[in-house]
């Protein structure tokens, strides 16, 4: 088996805000918000500043996952945008580093909303049978990682990214059965930290990009590289992982 003919995996504004507040009025009629040092957003339909330093815009408008940004939140569930909930969101973007922190409820979002859910409701993740020994469990329709022992959670849940349409990380169960910790694919030409191969040349590993962006991997389970590191030292040869679900998105 070479590395080149069994690894699926891939490694893979804010715009800055014109000055005038003229220019900015009329982006904003657009539905994009953008930042600008020293212009203010009182009377500008659509935005509001945020409350710490008044710079970092608040877009206003209703985006498509907005219902579901709410229920994640704890939000009222009106589907419609106000200014509680883009400062909700903001401070979830914020936590998972999303640029632009604006307070919009679109898919990135909606995925940084349900890590911040299941961290909260830990007993409420499902799907995944628990064994004697560590089982990693892999939500696609989530994008969600945690590992269980028995009925208790081992570690996580933590964002994961899962393989793009045509490189669809394959469900089923399976079990770790090779490690390397400094793994390169020559397919690829790319580095794949703390890679944990569970199905053929699909495997757990660490990724430089965004979490939570699109396109996904092609096969493997990309998650953050500090949580790929922990990974490593809580798994081993044998170790379960359990994929379910179906990615939304790219």
């Amino acid at each position: 088996m070479t590395k080149r003919s069994h690894v699926r995996c891939r490694r893979s504004r804010l715009v800055r805000g014109r000055s005038s507040l003229a220019a900015l009025a009329t982006l904003v009629g657009s539905l994009v918000v953008l930042g600008a040092a020293g212009a203010s957003a009182a009377g500008v339909p659509g935005v509001a500043p945020r409350e710490d330093d008044g710079t970092t815009m608040c877009r206003l408008s209703t985006g498509p996952y907005q219902r579901q940004v709410e229920k994640y939140l704890g939000l009222p569930e009106d589907g419609k945008q106000s200014a509680q909930d883009c400062a909700a969101i903001q401070s979830v973007q914020s936590a998972y580093g999303i640029v632009p922190a604006d307070g919009y409820a679109g898919l990135v979002s909606h995925r940084a909303a349900v890590v911040d859910w299941a961290t909260r409701h830990k007993a409420s993740l499902t799907g995944c049978a628990g064994r004697s020994r560590l089982v990693v469990c892999v939500d696609q329709t989530r994008q969600l990682l945690w590992v269980r022992q028995g009925k208790k959670i081992a570690f996580g849940p933590i964002p994961a990214r899962t393989g793009m349409p045509g490189h669809r990380t394959r469900n089923g169960s399976h079990r770790i059965y090779k490690r390397v910790e400094k793994f390169w694919s020559s397919l690829y030409d790319a580095p794949m930290p703390f890679s944990q191969f569970f199905d053929r040349g699909e495997a757990l590993h660490a990724s430089h990009r965004p979490i939570f962006e699109d396109p996904g991997s092609h096969g493997c389970v990309n998650v953050r590289y500090a949580d790929a590191r922990a990974l490593w030292s809580l798994l081993r040869v044998g170790d379960g992982v359990e994929v379910f679900g179906r990615r939304n998105g790219n």
